[in-house]
């Protein structure tokens, strides 16, 4: 088993399991060979505060789920739903495979993809936010 291995930059913050590991003043890498383990670079995590769109909610759910601050379950349904509203918006092609890897991951319990291909989607949320904004011509 090759497991998950993690490149950490100096003071380089991470969750595992709930715990908080900081790295030391060197880069290293850190690799976890036990299967199924929750990981969560806290430069990638989201803020409640910042979860005020959509696919960052979305994005959000997932980060609960992964820090074990979401029951397993009920993150996984909440999770769902909001990628399925998210493709009530999202109709290109290629938001639709994104949303489909996102859900395909949801499915099979592994939050920290489905967050990953979600974000993919923040630019293209923040496109929409900005078109709808603009004024449109009389």
């Amino acid at each position: 088993m090759s497991g998950l291995v993690l490149k950490l930059a100096p003071n380089e913050r991470v969750l595992i399991n709930g715990a908080v590991i900081e790295n030391g003043d060197r880069r290293s890498k850190i690799a976890i060979k036990t299967p199924n383990v929750n990981v969560l670079r806290l430069r990638d995590a989201i803020h409640p505060d910042d979860a005020g769109t959509p696919v960052a909610r979305a994005c959000y759910i997932a980060q609960l789920i992964l820090s074990g601050d979401a029951e397993p379950t009920e993150g996984k349904r909440q999770l769902l739903l909001a990628i399925e509203q998210l493709s009530q918006v999202f109709d290109d092609r290629d938001s639709r495979i994104i949303l489909g890897q996102a859900t395909e991951a949801a499915v099979e319990d592994n939050p920290y993809h489905a967050m990953r291909r979600l974000r993919e989607l923040l630019p293209r949320e923040t496109r929409l936010f900005a078109r709808a904004a603009t004024p449109r011509p009389a």
